[in-house]
C-alpha cells in the first residue's frame, strides 16, 4: 500500500514538473507563432510521436488552418472545422484518440494525399483560451512506441491548458499589433492625401484602402450630378461601366438626402434597397455600410458605400472608420480641384515639368528660344545653354531641319508628328515631335513649345519588343550587355501558357471579316495586359489562340506562380470583357487555358530574311495538349503536375486526371485551378471538392461503385460540374474491366 502511494506521488510530481516546463518554455516566447511552436515541440517530445500540428480556427471561412506544423510540407493546410478528426475534436469540444486512422470514418485522407505523410494514429484536443473559448486544435500523429493512451490525452490536455495563458496573451498582443497597423495605414493614407493631387488616383487609393481595412468585398464612391440630380460612380471597384440613378433612390439615395450614415446587415430585407443595381452589375449585395460625403461648407456632395463585410455585418468600429475615411475623401476632392484650377493657370510651367524626360524647347512670341532642358541640349548636340538661349529659333533649326520653322509658324493647335527625322551634328535621329502653343490667361499667346522624344536604336527596338513582353522585361534585355546571348539559343526551365477561344469559327461567321479583326484586337488587348502584368512574354498569336512564356529570356524565382496568376487574371478579365459585350447585346465569349512547366529551348528561329524569337520543345507541346483538354473536363484552367509541384503559393486546385496524352508515352497528372470561381459559378465548392477527391481516391483503387457514389454526390452539390459527370460515365465503362489490371492511368485518344 505504501509503495502505491509513493508511486502516485512520484507520478504527480513528474506531471507537475512537465507542466512547469511548459509554463517556463512558453514564458520566454516573443510571438504567437513562437508560443505555438514551443507547445508543439514539447508535446511531441514528451508524448513521443512523429509530428504535431496546431490548427487555428478561421471564423470568417469556418476553416481550420495549420498555423504551426512539423514536417517537410510547408504549405498551409485548410479544411472545414467540422471535417476530419481535428474538426470533430473542435466541434465536439473534447479530445480524441484514434489508433488506426484509415479505419476511422472521421479521418480526412486528403490531407495525407496533399502532404505525402502516412498517418497511423492520432491524438487531438481542443485548444482553448483561459476563458474556455475554442480557438483551434492541438494534434499529435503516430505514437512512436505503442499506442496513444488516456494518460497521453490527459497529459496533452493539461499541457495545452497550461499554455492557454501565454497563448491568449500573444493572441491579444497580435490583435493589438493588427489594430495599430490599421491605424498606421490610416495615418499613411492621410499623409498621402496631403501630397496627392491627381484626383482619380487619390480616390482609387482611398476606396481600395476602405475595402481592405473594413474587410469588405468592394467599395464605391457616388458623386451627385447637380445637372441631372443623379448619383454616379466616380470610383467603383468591380465595375466595368459607370452606374447612374436618381439621387433619392436606394440606400445611397437615402443617405444622400438624409445625411445619415446607414449600416444594414441584410440588404434585401431593407425596403430602401434597390435590387436593380445588382441586376445591372451581376453582384450580390448582402450587407451595406453607407456614409455621406460633405464639402468644407457642409454640403452633401456624394456617398461612400462599402459592401459585404467578410464574416457578417459591419461593426460600430467600421462605422467610425468609414466616417473618418469619407472626411478624407472630401479633403482630397477639395485639394485636387484647387490644384486643377492652379494647373490651368500655370500651363506653361506644368508643360515644362511633364516634358523634362524628353528634349523640351520653348520659344516666345518673337521667335526667341527661352528654355532648353538638358535632354534637348544633348539631342541637338549643343555644347551648352549659352549656345541656344536667347537665340532666334530659326538660326537653330536650319538646313535639313528648316521645315520645323515653317511648321511652327502655321501651328494653331497641338500638332503631333510621329517618327519624324531630324539631323544634328551630321547625325540623323528618329523622334516623335510635338509642337504645342503656349497660352496664358484669356488665351494670351505666350509662344510655342517643342517636345522631342528620341526613338532611335534602343527606343525603337523597345517599342517593338514591348508589343510582345512587359516593358520592364524589354528594358532588361536592352540594357543587358549580353543581349545577343539572351536572345540566342539556350535551354532553360520555363512555364508555357496556351489560351484558346471556344467556338471561334461559329463566332466569326456572325461577325464578318472586319468584325472578327475588331473583336480579336479588343480581346487580345485584355489578355496580353494580364500576361505582361505578371512579367510574361507574348510568344505569338495563333489565330484566336495565345501562347505566352514565363521564365525566358529573363527568369524569376516564381515564374510558375506568375503564369498561374496571369491565367486567373485572364479569367477575371474575360468576365469583365463579357460584361461589356452583354451591355452591347452581344453573346459572351469563353476560352480555356493550359499551363506546363518544363525545360524548353528558346532563341531567334527562322531564315536570314525573317527571324522570330520563340520557344520549342516537348514542354510546349504538353501545354497545348493540356489546354485542349479543358473542353473534356469542363475546365477553364488546367495545369500539369510539373507546374503544380513548382508553385510557391497556395491555390484552390483539384486533380482531375492521370492521363497519357496523345503523342506521349508517360502519364501526367492534370490539375484544375478554381481560384477565379465565385459562389455563383461554382456553388458548394468546398463540399463538392471533398466528395470529388474521395471519388478520385476510390477511382485510383479501382473501387468503381464507391467512386460512382462519391461523384454522384459531387454532381448533386454542383450539377454543372462536368468533371464529376465525366467520371460517373468513365467509371461505368471501367466497371467492365478487372481492377487488378487498373493502374489509375487513362489513355487519351484525342489531342
Amino acid at each position: 500500500m505504501a509503495t502505491k502511494t509513493k508511486s502516485q506521488i512520484s507520478k504527480k510530481e513528474k506531471f507537475s514538473e512537465l507542466l512547469l516546463q511548459v509554463n517556463n518554455d512558453l514564458a520566454i516566447t516573443n510571438s504567437l507563432d513562437e508560443a505555438l511552436e514551443a507547445l508543439v515541440g514539447i508535446t511531441t517530445s514528451i508524448i513521443k510521436c512523429e509530428r504535431g500540428t496546431i490548427f487555428l480556427n478561421d471564423p470568417k471561412s469556418e476553416e481550420l488552418y495549420s498555423r504551426v506544423a512539423q514536417g517537410n510540407f510547408m504549405r498551409e493546410i485548410r479544411f472545414m472545422n467540422t471535417k476530419g478528426v481535428a474538426g470533430w475534436a473542435y466541434t465536439n469540444e473534447q479530445g480524441a484518440i484514434v489508433h488506426d486512422a484509415y479505419k476511422d470514418n472521421r479521418f480526412n485522407k486528403n490531407v495525407d494525399i496533399r502532404t505525402g505523410f502516412r498517418t497511423k494514429s492520432i491524438l487531438c484536443t481542443p485548444l482553448r483560451t483561459v476563458s474556455g473559448k475554442r480557438i483551434g486544435v492541438s494534434q499529435l500523429l503516430n505514437k512512436l512506441d505503442g499506442q496513444f493512451s488516456d494518460e497521453d490525452l490527459e497529459l496533452l490536455e493539461a499541457m495545452t491548458a497550461q499554455a492557454a495563458i501565454a497563448i491568449q496573451s500573444h493572441v491579444a498582443l497580435e490583435q493589438m499589433e493588427l489594430a495599430r497597423k490599421k491605424e498606421l495605414e490610416f495615418m499613411d493614407l492621410v499623409s498621402e492625401i496631403s501630397s496627392e493631387l491627381e484626383l482619380t488616383s487619390l480616390l482609387s487609393k482611398i476606396i481600395a484602402t476602405i475595402t481592405t481595412m473594413l474587410d469588405a468585398e468592394r467599395s464605391s464612391l457616388f458623386i451627385n450630378d447637380e445637372k441631372t440630380n443623379e448619383l454616379f460612380t466616380m470610383v467603383g471597384e468591380g465595375l466595368s461601366q459607370e452606374l447612374r440613378f436618381p439621387n433619392h433612390m436606394g440606400i445611397a439615395g437615402h443617405v444622400f438626402t438624409s445625411g445619415e450614415t446607414v449600416n444594414i446587415p441584410h440588404a434585401y430585407a431593407d425596403l430602401r434597397f434597390n435590387p436593380a443595381v445588382d441586376k445591372t452589375t451581376g453582384f450580390f449585395t448582402r450587407s451595406m455600410l453607407c456614409a455621406p460625403v460633405t464639402n468644407k461648407d457642409g454640403k452633401i456632395i456624394g456617398v461612400s458605400q462599402v459592401l459585404n463585410k467578410q464574416g457578417g455585418g459591419f461593426s460600430d468600429e467600421d462605422v467610425s472608420r468609414l466616417t473618418a475615411f469619407t472626411s478624407q475623401i472630401s479633403i482630397g476632392i477639395e485639394n485636387a480641384s484647387l490644384f486643377d484650377n492652379i494647373q490651368s493657370l500655370m500651363n506653361y510651367n506644368e508643360s515644362m515639368l511633364n516634358s523634362m524626360s524628353n528634349g523640351v524647347i520653348t520659344v516666345d512670341g518673337d521667335g526667341i528660344v527661352e528654355k532648353c532642358n538638358p535632354a534637348g541640349i544633348k539631342i541637338l548636340k549643343i555644347e551648352s545653354e549659352e549656345n541656344i538661349l536667347k537665340k532666334e529659333f530659326k538660326t537653330i533649326f536650319k538646313g535639313k531641319n528648316k521645315w520645323i520653322v515653317e511648321k511652327v509658324s502655321k501651328v494653331e493647335d497641338i500638332d503631333f508628328l510621329p517618327d519624324a527625322e531630324l539631323e544634328f551634328g551630321g547625325e540623323k535621329i528618329s523622334c516623335n515631335l510635338t509642337i504645342m502653343p503656349l497660352t496664358g490667361g484669356e488665351n494670351e499667346s505666350l509662344g510655342m513649345l517643342l517636345m522631342i522624344e528620341d526613338i532611335s536604336s534602343e527606343k525603337r527596338m523597345k517599342s517593338t519588343m514591348s508589343r510582345y513582353m512587359d516593358a520592364d522585361l524589354a528594358d532588361q534585355l536592352l540594357e543587358a550587355g549580353d543581349g545577343d546571348d539572351m536572345m540566342g539559343g539556350k535551354e532553360s526551365i520555363g512555364t508555357v501558357l496556351f489560351s484558346d477561344i471556344r467556338s471561334f469559327t461559329t463566332l466569326t461567321e456572325s461577325l464578318g471579316a472586319q468584325g472578327t479583326v475588331g473583336f480579336l484586337n479588343d480581346y487580345f488587348t485584355v489578355m496580353v495586359d494580364c500576361i505582361q502584368d505578371e512579367g510574361g512574354m507574348l510568344d505569338k498569336f495563333i489565330g484566336d489562340a495565345i501562347m505566352a512564356i514565363f521564365g525566358t529570356p529573363v527568369a524569376h524565382d516564381d515564374d510558375p506562380d506568375r503564369g498561374l496568376r496571369a491565367a486567373i487574371q485572364m479569367m477575371h478579365g474575360l468576365n469583365e470583357f463579357n460584361e461589356i459585350r452583354k451591355s452591347q447585346g452581344l453573346p459572351p465569349v469563353d476560352h480555356g487555358m493550359g499551363l506546363n512547366t518544363d525545360e524548353i529551348v528558346s532563341g531567334n528561329i527562322g531564315s536570314p530574311k525573317r527571324m522570330d524569337y520563340t520557344v520549342i520543345g516537348d514542354g510546349v507541346n504538353l501545354a497545348a495538349r493540356i489546354e485542349s483538354s479543358c473542353k473534356k473536363y469542363g475546365a477553364k484552367i488546367l495545369m500539369s503536375e510539373y507546374t503544380f509541384e513548382a508553385l510557391k503559393a497556395t491555390y484552390r486546385t483539384r486533380q482531375v486526371d492521370c492521363v497519357v496524352v496523345k503523342g506521349k508515352t508517360e502519364p501526367v497528372h492534370v490539375f484544375e485551378v478554381l481560384d477565379f470561381h465565385s459562389k455563383e459559378t461554382f456553388p458548394n465548392m468546398i463540399e463538392v471538392l471533398e466528395m470529388f477527391n474521395n471519388g478520385i481516391e476510390y477511382y485510383n483503387e479501382g473501387n468503381w461503385e464507391k467512386a460512382i457514389a462519391q461523384f454522384k454526390k459531387a454532381q448533386k452539390g454542383n450539377p454543372d460540374d462536368k468533371c464529376s459527370n465525366m467520371y460517373v460515365e468513365r467509371c461505368g465503362i471501367l466497371k467492365k474491366r478487372d481492377p487488378k489490371d487498373w493502374d489509375g492511368v487513362w489513355v487519351a485518344t484525342s489531342k
